[in-house]
């Protein structure tokens, strides 16, 4: 394959992809676009009344293979509206309250979308001796109407979708920063993988789902409606992991893990270690770098939910290391993207039919 795997048309979708917003429960849009970019490398489609999408290559196939992302970004819910035009909200996902103070916002309702500002107290009003930091219970959106009967006539009410605005760009040359990559990427990456599968005239021995859960970002929820539905024989799933060389973060805890070192191979009991022997020696036997990880007990990502169903799926998780989660920074290194892709493409061309990774042959 050429050194880089990411073409024009690519760098198009991913930036139309990411700056699309498709908070959890309301991912729909961001899936059409998806599955518009793979229509010309793919079979079929397969979509469930929550809104995951699967992308399928060689859908006759018993042996059937997942490729996973989520497609779903954190966000807020409208939950209160104050007498004097001020909105309260809760979290729809793990949004980060304390990033929230003067970040401007978009409400999603029937009318289109209204523009509105975490509000902040100036410092100079502010008690610096008991300073109040930033809580759920006290930020705040304004969108510049007087009451609350205002409020309702411009559309918002309790229960309408919060999103940030913040859309992609590079710093540079080779750092993709923008909100959602979590994850996003993954969508993305999977996404290529297709695309070169395809481009590069290689048959799979099975089945590939190429799948887009949605619901992740509140408890695994898509991946575990359509691991039933697929019930597949071995699921590989991407998601986004902490760098951990920014400031204020343990080591010791988190681990080891750095932007532009490549993926990140998940040790852990939701992982099939036969799984993830052929992965590592791929990544070895294909010089693409690679760095570990240790999680106890969940892995916290889709993974545990492809893992534990189907009477128990071989299940691998390939994380891409980001800076900032859950803020709308973002920062991804584009070689790790990369190396993301030819990862599991490579790994792909190491499965074989049939193979149940038994630790008893």
């Amino acid at each position: 394959m050429a050194k880089s795997l990411l073409n024009k048309k690519s760098l198009e979708f991913l930036e139309k992809y990411l700056n699309n917003a498709a908070p959890t429960g309301y991912e729909w849009d961001g899936q059409k676009l998806w599955m518009e970019y793979l229509k010309p490398y793919v079979d079929e489609f397969i979509t469930d009344t929550y809104g995951t999408a699967v992308a399928v290559i060689n859908p006759k196939a018993k042996y059937k293979v997942v490729i996973e992302g989520h497609a779903d970004e954190i966000s807020w819910f409208v939950n209160f509206i104050s007498d004097n035009g001020l909105i309260y909200v809760i979290r729809n996902g793990g949004s980060d309250h304390q990033i929230a103070p003067s970040k401007i916002v978009n409400i999603h309702t029937k009318k289109g979308i209204v523009k509105g500002v975490f509000g902040w107290p100036a410092i100079h009003t502010r008690d610096k001796g008991k300073e109040e930091a930033p809580k759920p219970e006290n930020i705040c959106i304004d969108i510049g109407a007087k009451d609350k009967k205002e409020v309702e006539k411009m559309g918002v009410h309790v229960g309408c979708v919060i999103t940030y605005p913040d859309e992609f760009h590079i710093l540079n040359k080779d750092k993709f920063v923008c909100r959602a990559l979590d994850n996003r990427m993954g969508g993305f990456m999977i996404a290529e993988v297709a695309r070169l599968l395809h481009e590069n005239k290689k048959t799979l021995p099975f089945g590939l789902y190429v799948t887009n859960s949605v619901q992740e970002e509140i408890g695994l929820r898509g991946a575990e409606m359509i691991a039933e539905r697929i019930q597949p024989d071995v699921a590989i799933v991407t998601d986004v992991t902490h760098d951990t060389t920014t400031p204020m973060i343990d080591q010791k805890k988190q681990g080891l893990a750095k932007i532009g070192d490549g993926p990140v191979i998940a040790y852990a009991p939701a992982v099939q270690q036969k799984l993830r022997d052929l992965i590592v020696e791929t990544a070895e036997a294909n010089k693409i770098p690679f760095q570990r990880a240790a999680l106890s007990r969940a892995t916290g990502t889709d993974t545990d939910a492809f893992a534990y169903s189907n009477c128990g799926v071989a299940s691998a998780l390939i994380s891409l290391p980001l800076r900032y989660m859950h803020t709308t920074v973002e920062m991804v290194h584009r070689d790790d993207v990369e190396n993301v892709i030819r990862l599991i493409y490579e790994s792909l061309l190491q499965l074989k039919d049939g193979e149940t990774f038994s630790y008893f042959k």
